[in-house]
């Protein structure tokens, strides 16, 4: 029902009544009618003995919940069958209970679980304190917090902790044991399954799979002659039999590499057995660098790093891109596509094999180059996650085990809520136990085998809302984040993720790509908060899109700027970024190309007169990425290539533009040529980075914005030790500006946009001259004369 945006349950009495007359939802008997709480608590613990009273058989039939509005208990006879199978696919894994006591046993331990854990007081939640306006919307709060607590709770019961659980690559997919390869593969649809591959021929009758009943198919392949049965590179597949009798041939869903055959047009993609020798495994050399007080990111995509039109391999990135990022003095490398997606223009985003490294630059082992020569120069390094949902490809990825069965038995969801209709891909069940022991145990294979630093998770707000975000203008209205629409199992998933990780390497860093603004994504999960580091400013690149397609200069509003760019939740650090690869894509442009469009093809070269385009472009160039930086969050993030504004757009190929490769390249080449003016703004770009490396601004909580001027088209604020001053004024050039600071002293300038190596017209003062604030002149600080268009 409508209410003020939180959980129905506060809002509904027991309407929903089940044929024994037991209520079929988590509703409770007590509403929002304005009786008091200890009447409502009357009146629901009245309804629980009228049950028990009446002999209901609680330990076989029911399951026991929280009514969000009393706090107190109700039973629920809708969900048994589910959480059944939960538990019997749990206890599989523990193999602490045997299948004969599932039915009565597990769901009395499920009740102990319940009374134990969510019953228990936890108080007002951090969050609350933190943002006391999230009182109104304290019980959907606690709901997701117990609901958090409660799963896992479970896995502590029957896995051994989140540490275990996480750990599934080492029982699912193919694993060595006692001289054995041993498979398993969760495909409870599944009637009939075999193992097929290079090894045997592509039959399996003599490889035929055995099911239990949690719904794992198994089988042990003893060595032969002292080696394994199948060999090192092997392609391989999961043959299984739908209820009609039809055969399908499925890559593993735990496959660890995966390839097709480039000569064959339209292939699909074969499972490969990845088993290489001792000599042949890569061995890190060097350890993870210690997490930096704010991280500078450079965002990468290692097939599209090379200077020509192909697809660039992890060893040519490690030995060619990196030590130009640590040259621009960034500390964080964020790699794009590294999850096995069969459609390369997806940028990676619709993953076909979550285990898997992406075949086309290499292999697992050349992956593990590239991060450890990262570490060893101080860079640490963040993978592309993608979570939210999965290709809809069924021959190459998770959608292929889809056979039309209940949501219980699947990865995904059925109908609708299945289904993303804008990305036309799947959506995961992340209320499913195996679900939920698969995508964990990803994180932990990324961190644990490829000794990555973090992930940036991908399109989560598709993940916080049953509505995906679709047709969503967000307000910041507290009910837009906290009603119905909200996906409690996908909230409980990312706390336990952030947890997960957390635990695991504390110091990971993880940041949610979330469009929407939902409060409390950005606070650890002990204090009710959904416990991501970082958040994506992602409104901050829109505005100045907006800007550069429908505004002249004179139109630039400098408060609009200026709000847009601190416009971001208290306590909840973000990560601000100007341009990304998404602003970059066909049918747009780079920031560069934007501001300069065609004159960047023929007036680039200094030894030509200063063209007003390109003396234009640059100077807002550079003031934008920087202004962004030191006013838009907590960390910063650049796109390979456009630290020296590389012009025109980035284009896959794909059948529209026949299969080129050429504007899905880096021209690292124009950098590189010194009498182009492309080295300008990387100059400008390093010293951004150098700025923050040396006086911490980024990470400082100090930010004051002391004066916007809208006639001056003048910005001033303090970050930390630094005064910054942004003239937009496309005309005026104002000498011996005077501005407040807040701290008297002695300043001297650090960083000028308008000095010569830096591609301006050095018009401003020595960086030696002194400029003094003082009591006597009331806080009034004479800066450097500012040049046209200057920072």
């Amino acid at each position: 029902k409508k209410g003020r945006g939180t959980l129905p349950s506060l809002r509904c009495p027991a309407q929903m009544i089940s044929s024994s007359g037991i209520p079929s939802l988590s509703a409770c008997i007590c509403s929002s009618n304005g009786k008091g709480l200890d009447e409502k608590r009357k009146s629901c613990q009245a309804f629980l003995n009228s049950k028990q009273n009446n002999g209901v058989n609680w330990q076989k039939t029911l399951l026991l919940q929280q009514c969000p509005g009393c706090r107190k208990f109700i039973w629920d006879d809708g969900g048994v069958r589910m959480e059944k199978n939960r538990i019997q696919s749990l206890l599989f894994s523990s193999k602490r209970h045997s299948p004969m006591t599932v039915s009565t046993k597990t769901l009395k331990c499920e009740k102990q679980l319940l009374m134990t854990d969510v019953d228990e007081d936890t108080g007002k939640l951090k969050v609350i304190d933190v943002d006391p306006s999230l009182t109104a919307y304290e019980d959907h709060l606690q709901h997701r917090y117990h609901r958090y607590l409660k799963t896992k709770h479970a896995i502590e019961q029957y896995e051994g902790g989140l540490e275990n659980f996480s750990l599934g690559y080492l029982k699912y997919g193919f694993n060595r044991e006692d001289n054995c390869i041993v498979y398993r593969e969760w495909a409870p649809a599944a009637q009939a399954a075999k193992l097929v591959g290079d090894f045997n021929g592509w039959n399996g009758w003599q490889h035929q799979m055995e099911k239990n009943q949690y719904g794992v198919w198994a089988i042990r392949i003893p060595d032969v002659n002292q080696r394994p049965a199948i060999p090192h590179l092997s392609r391989v597949k999961f043959q299984m039999q739908d209820g009609d009798g039809t055969w399908f041939d499925r890559i593993p869903a735990w496959i660890k590499w995966s390839t097709v055959n480039p000569g064959l047009f339209g292939a699909s993609y074969d499972g490969i057995y990845w088993d290489p020798p001792a000599l042949e495994r890569y061995e890190f050399k060097h350890p993870r660098p210690p997490k930096p007080a704010a991280p500078r990111i450079y965002e990468a995509h290692v097939g599209m790093s090379s200077t020509e039109p192909r697809v660039a391999s992890y060893i040519e990135f490690a030995d060619n891109v990196l030590p130009r990022i640590k040259s621009n003095n960034y500390n964080t490398v964020q790699l794009m596509a590294v999850m096995e997606h069969s459609y390369y223009a997806s940028f990676g985003y619709h993953v076909t094999n979550f285990f898997a490294v992406s075949s086309r630059s290499g292999t697992p082992e050349e992956l593990k180059y590239l991060i450890d020569k990262a570490h060893s120069l101080g860079l640490r390094v963040l993978i592309d996650v993608v979570h939210s949902h999965a290709s809809n490809n069924a021959s190459d990825g998770l959608n292929g085990y889809d056979l039309g069965q209940s949501a219980e038995e699947s990865y995904f969801h059925t109908g609708d809520r299945g289904y993303h209709k804008l990305w036309d891909s799947r959506l995961f069940n992340y209320g499913n136990w195996e679900v939920q022991r698969f995508l964990l145990s990803n994180l932990r294979w990324w961190l644990e085998e490829f000794q990555f630093d973090g992930f940036r998770f991908d399109g989560i707000t598709s993940m916080l809302y049953r509505h995906h975000g679709l047709n969503m203008s967000f307000t910041g209205n507290y009910s837009e984040y906290f009603d119905v629409t909200t996906d409690v199992d996908a909230l409980v998933y990312l706390m336990l993720a952030n947890d997960l990780i957390h635990s695991f390497y504390p110091d990971a860093t993880v940041i949610a790509e979330d469009v929407s603004g939902m409060p409390t994504l950005g606070r650890p999960v002990e204090e009710g908060g959904i416990g991501f580091d970082y958040r994506l400013a992602m409104a901050i690149p829109d505005k100045w899109i907006q800007y550069l397609k429908h505004r002249s200069e004179e139109d630039w509003s400098m408060e609009e700027i200026t709000y847009t760019l601190t416009n971001r939740r208290y306590t909840e650090k973000c990560i601000s970024y100007a341009e990304s690869h998404d602003q970059s894509l066909v049918g747009d442009k780079t920031f560069a190309f934007l501001l300069m469009d065609k004159e960047m093809y023929s007036n680039m070269s200094t030894f030509l007169p200063a063209s007003p385009v390109i003396e234009r472009g640059i100077s807002l160039h550079k003031m934008i990425h920087f202004l962004t930086m030191a006013l838009g969050g907590e960390g910063y993030l650049n796109f390979m290539g456009n630290e020296f504004g590389h012009p025109e757009w980035i284009d896959f190929p794909r059948e529209g533009n026949g299969w080129s490769y050429e504007k899905c390249r880096r021209q690292w080449d124009l950098v590189g040529t010194d009498h182009l003016q492309y080295k300008f703004m990387n100059n400008f770009d390093k010293a951004m980075n150098e700025l923050d490396e040396k006086f911490h601004l980024l990470a400082s909580s100090r930010q004051l914005v002391s004066s916007v001027c809208e006639e001056d088209k003048v910005i001033v604020f303090e970050r930390g030790d630094l005064v910054f001053v942004f003239n937009f004024h496309p005309v005026n050039t104002y000498s011996g500006y005077k501005v407040g600071c807040d701290l008297p002293g002695k300043y001297r300038v650090t960083l000028d946009s308008d000095s010569l190596e830096y591609g301006g017209q050095g018009r401003h003062w020595s960086f030696n001259r002194v400029h003094i604030c003082s009591l006597e002149l009331m806080g009034v600080c004479s800066c450097p004369g500012l040049g046209r268009t200057g920072a």
